[in-house]
């Protein structure tokens, strides 16, 4: 198996060294806003602890991983008035991932809007900051 890249994008925001519009953060997880937002607030849940993806995680870190999967999604559909949440999470760049930092999507939906493309653009800084002010409110 590959090894864990100590200098991915998300490594380096966990280590403070490139921002991020955090939402929420405890000892064993932080959630972001993502750059590239396939709808508004689309967020992304990170664990703390080093792993490529779902396949090297170590067992112990999931239920935390999990848990705050779930309270954002139940944020994010409050927050978006939204329809539905989507959730995602990839393993190796075959199945889609592109940051080898597991990392779980999570992104409202509303009826008959589709998902935009998760293209190089950078969504604007302050609809970011606009979004994470929302998710964070929801979240108490």
């Amino acid at each position: 198996m590959t090894q864990y890249d100590t200098n991915n994008i998300f490594a380096k925001i966990l280590r403070g060294e490139i921002p991020s519009h955090t939402v929420y953060e405890d000892d064993a997880v932080i959630a972001f806003m993502d750059v590239m937002p396939q709808a508004d607030g689309h967020a992304l849940v990170v664990p703390k602890s080093p792993s490529r993806n779902l396949l090297d995680a170590d067992p112990a870190t999931l239920p935390a991983l999990i848990a705050a999967v779930q309270k954002l999604a139940v944020a994010s559909k409050k927050a978006f008035v939204a329809d539905g949440i989507t959730i995602m999470q990839f393993n190796e760049a075959p199945a889609g991932q592109s940051v080898f930092h597991l990392h779980f999507h999570i992104i409202p939906r509303h009826e008959g809007h589709p998902m935009r493309a998760h293209s190089g653009t950078m969504e604007d800084g302050d609809i970011l900051k606009a979004n994470a002010e929302k998710l964070r409110a929801a979240l108490g």
